[in-house]
């Protein structure tokens, strides 16, 4: 059984009281319970034996949900006393709930003298968190973000999860605006980082590719080695001046590189390369998940168990039994009709690589169903046209476009198009147009919703 597996299990270790005060500074109004066997954020969830932190959002505030928590829970983190005591609950008051979910991580983190990693960047870090904890899984005991709990709020979460079997923390950091990754290095306080690649997305936050290269590069400041793509001129850039003075390692395909891929087959599902590792020599693998972007994903978790001397039949046996994530390009076949479901997320380079992807394994006649890109703020428009031009250079017979920016890539598109508010509506329209032996491309943005195109299938 693959190490890596037990990030799901319970978390066995108790946390007191007296470490929840010395982590967040909080006061026990009634003190019940001594100790907890986790935390939890959702009324729904939780456990027994857990402690509910009541977060206060834009849009909700865990204190409305006080009661329910605690009829499962052992006590509970707030900022403000219940109406009434709770009998039988231990209750303890912070001033900010959020900086105490993180107060507690950072906490349980420090107790624990084992490696961290960060990884960051502006594609592929959920399925190179994955692969790293599958690569390290084959050695180590690890502990990961549970799915692509990335942010301010998930990554602690995770965090919390940590216990004295763990042996190596991997941990995705997200970001949507400046200084967020160094908020999530203070969190974390990783010692190892993966810098993956540096894109247009989440520019409604950062304004600029400059910008986001500078809150990216914000995990150099914590780590004393780092795995970077050195096929990314803008990212390395950045290494170059910011003086990073710790390990280096390089990954790539084009660029001199320590982990670097030759002799790349790419097949309909999945590709055949030799990996070279540094000095340990090479080894072909046989990974299940598609596409050039991923070769990249996959190199820099092998850059991983390089550093952590995994040896090359681990890396390649983890590599080639890694089956990908949920609607992360997968491939179906449904009625004859060849699917791409691509629907996690987009941002400009995610669909220009999806697209790349469509048009190298097409049968028949090509059809894209694009959702608008969200989060690019001014730059919406542009980017949305672009593509559309993009697009037009490519042997895509229909193109569905829908939201209001992807309507700005149907006017820039020279072939069939199609302009819809939903994905619900592009299902239908798929639904009457596709033949037998057609392939169809499925992406667009989280908030787009676009896994409802196949609700009722092709």
């Amino acid at each position: 059984m693959n190490r890596a597996l037990v990030i799901y299990e319970e978390n066995t270790d108790m946390l007191t009281i007296e470490d929840i005060i010395a982590a967040t500074g909080g006061k026990a109004i009634y003190s019940n319970s001594n100790a907890f066997t986790g935390v939890s954020i959702d009324s729904r969830t939780i456990r027994e034996g857990e402690l509910f932190i009541a977060l206060k959002g834009s849009r909700f505030d865990g204190h409305n949900f006080l009661n329910e928590a605690l009829d499962k829970g052992s006590g509970a983190l707030v900022n403000f006393p219940p109406v009434e005591p709770v009998k039988g609950k231990t209750i303890i008051y912070v001033d900010d709930t959020l900086k105490a979910l993180q107060g507690i991580a950072r906490y349980l983190r420090l107790r624990r003298d084992i490696p961290v990693i960060g990884i960051t960047g502006s594609n592929g870090k959920t399925t190179t968190k994955e692969l790293i904890a599958s690569i390290l899984g084959t050695k180590y005991r690890v502990l990961k973000n549970i799915a692509n709990l990335n942010n301010h709020i998930g990554l602690p979460l995770s965090l919390t999860r940590i216990n004295d079997t763990d042996e190596v923390v991997v941990l995705e950091m997200g970001a949507s605006g400046p200084g967020e990754i160094k908020d999530l290095c203070e969190i974390a306080v990783p010692n190892y980082g993966v810098l993956t690649n540096i894109s247009q997305a989440h520019l409604e936050g950062f304004k600029d590719l400059e910008t986001i290269r500078k809150t990216k590069l914000e995990l150099l400041d914590y780590i004393s080695a780092a795995v970077v793509n050195a096929d990314d001129p803008f990212m390395t850039e950045g290494i170059r001046t910011d003086r990073f003075k710790g390990r280096l390692v390089r990954y790539g395909i084009k660029n001199s590189a320590e982990i670097h891929a030759t002799d790349i087959r790419l097949y309909e599902k999945g590709s055949i390369f030799n990996l070279h590792i540094g000095e340990n020599g090479s080894i072909e693998v046989h990974p299940k998940i598609s596409g050039m972007f991923n070769i990249y994903n996959l190199l820099a978790a092998a850059s991983v168990g390089y550093l952590f001397n995994i040896g090359l039949l681990n890396i390649k046996n983890a590599i080639d039994s890694f089956t990908g994530l949920p609607m992360r390009l997968e491939f179906t076949e449904l009625n004859g009709v060849k699917i791409i479901n691509d629907v996690y997320n987009a941002n400009p380079a995610s669909m220009e690589e999806a697209i790349k992807e469509l048009v190298r394994v097409k049968k028949g006649r090509i059809i894209a169903v694009l959702g608008d890109m969200l989060e690019l703020g001014s730059h919406g428009e542009e980017a949305h046209r672009r593509l559309g031009r993009l697009m037009s250079g490519f042997p895509i017979d229909i193109f569905i476009a829908v939201g209001p920016l992807m309507s700005f890539a149907a006017s820039e598109f020279n072939e069939s198009v199609y302009k819809l508010q939903s994905a619900v509506e592009a299902g239908k329209l798929l639904r009457d147009i596709c033949k037998k032996g057609d392939t169809v491309l499925i992406k667009g943005s989280r908030g787009m919703n676009m896994e409802r195109v196949l609700a009722d299938g092709p």
